[in-house]
């Protein structure tokens, strides 16, 4: 089986595409089920942030299973496979896991070095695991992803080069300004109680705003984020919440609004936001109302940029801005980690497909060791318990002498690029039963399993 990711990003497509291709929670269950119940795939996981749409499967046709991968992207996102495939890209075997190894290290990030990957990597493995599509190789494969991420970030200067999504945002908004001079003060108003939005409340928090309101659908999650907010050790900040049907009230007393929501349609209208400045006005507050939208599909309608007194920095905005973003000498570090621990990982993966046929060879032997020596009981009988033993240990030892050296060295040659035929030579050699390497394997991957599943 081989490892394929398809997918598309801000690299590879516009924004006005990736915010139709977005998949919500549901969608990208049925599509892992769907995935699996294809044909090509075994395995199957999908990471999906507001920039990145991709689908991972391992796969025992590449043609195959890159037209399956597509078909099933294109039918779970609404957009038409004609329309969606010049925007998808292909990664396979090594050139995926490097793909996923410079993700996790936020090089292929809007904002380069950003940190918040790391926790949507660790939610599509966790998803993978409790829906059971992610099998032994996604599972190495993601948390291998996060322990380059996390080092990455531990042995470079990458945070240097990067920060949060949010706070570039806020720098666009702040159009040059130092933000927290700019935000020290303010009333901030966050729509939505996810990771983000949570991340926005701090942020904002941390820069000095006087008040975070957060509204948000459900009351109970926007309750939870204000207790983190204004917790004893915490930011100090005020916080209170409001129902998302009162938004359109606090947008009138907010100076600064950050939305990001799992909602399909436009949270934030033009009537709303005109509205919303009118009613300023109209209590004395000239103030421009800045607002940053973080969700894809977009929170807030394009179209609020071209009110007066109305700044509006989106995804689409924040792409174009990013472009233009230095790159910290770090970088060429954490690619040479990236290329290192691709070398790694593709060694381990080698190594361990040949391992259930090793496994196998010797239980083999020990089954012939075993008739031998009950073979020998018939024939000598008059051979006390220690002498049995001194003999049937006698052979063991000259069986795993023989055996030492080969199965070493073919380990170590599995584990060499192009060594995956090894474990083929192997079985034909020594005309072991495909069956037995089969339940090795089974019982190997049941084992990885039950501690892949602890370790999330």
């Amino acid at each position: 089986m081989s490892l394929l990711v398809v997918g598309l990003s801000h690299r590879s497509a516009p924004v006005s595409v990736l915010e139709r291709a977005s998949l919500s929670p549901d969608t990208q269950v049925k599509l892992l089920h769907d995935t699996l119940a294809a044909e090509p795939a075994v395995e199957a996981s999908v990471l999906a942030t507001c920039n990145r749409i991709e689908l991972y499967a391992d796969v025992d046709k590449f043609h195959a299973g890159v037209a399956e991968l597509s078909t099933l992207l294109a039918r779970h996102s609404g957009v038409g496979l004609e329309e969606l495939t010049p925007y998808l890209y292909v990664h396979y075997e090594d050139r995926a896991v490097h793909h996923l190894f410079s993700v996790a290290c936020g090089l292929d990030s809007m904002v380069i070095g950003e940190g918040q990957i790391l926790g949507q990597i660790k939610d599509a493995l966790a998803l993978g695991q409790d829906l059971h599509t992610a099998g032994r190789l996604l599972n190495d494969l993601f948390q291998q992803s996060l322990r380059v991420g996390k080092r990455a970030h531990s042995e470079t200067g990458i945070d240097r080069a990067g920060q949060s999504l949010v706070t570039f945002g806020l720098e666009q908004l702040a159009q040059g300004a130092d933000v927290h001079a700019w935000a020290r003060g303010k009333r901030a108003l966050v729509i939505g109680a996810g990771s983000m939005s949570s991340l926005a409340a701090a942020t904002l928090a941390r820069a000095g705003v006087a008040e975070v309101v957060v509204a948000n659908r459900t009351r109970e999650r926007a309750e939870r984020l204000v207790r983190i907010l204004t917790e004893p050790g915490g930011t100090g900040v005020r916080a209170g919440t409001a129902d998302m049907a009162a938004a359109g009230d606090e947008l009138t007393r907010a100076d600064i609004v950050v939305s990001c929501t799992g909602a399909t349609g436009l949270v934030l209208g033009v009537e709303a936001v005109e509205a919303a400045l009118k009613n300023r006005e109209a209590h004395g507050d000239g103030a421009p109302l800045a607002l940053l939208d973080l969700a894809m599909p977009r929170d807030i309608d394009a179209a609020v940029h071209r009110i007066g007194g109305v700044r509006l920095v989106d995804i689409e905005s924040l792409a174009e801005a990013s472009a233009d973003a230095p790159m910290a000498a770090d970088v060429d570090q954490v690619r040479t980690i990236v290329a290192d621990e691709v070398a790694a990982f593709g060694a381990a993966q080698r190594a361990a497909h040949i391992t259930p046929t090793v496994v196998a060879l010797r239980a083999m032997a020990a089954d012939v060791v075993a008739g031998e020596v009950a073979r020998l009981d018939g024939r000598l009988p008059d051979l006390d318990e220690r002498q049995r033993a001194e003999v049937a240990q006698t052979v063991r030892r000259v069986v795993d002498k023989l055996l030492h050296a080969p199965t070493v060295r073919i380990k170590q040659l599995a584990a060499e690029p192009g060594g995956a035929g090894y474990a083929d030579a192997l079985r034909t050699l020594f005309d072991l039963d495909p069956e037995t390497v089969a339940a090795v394997s089974r019982a190997d991957l049941n084992d990885a399993d039950v501690k892949n599943r602890g370790r999330v």
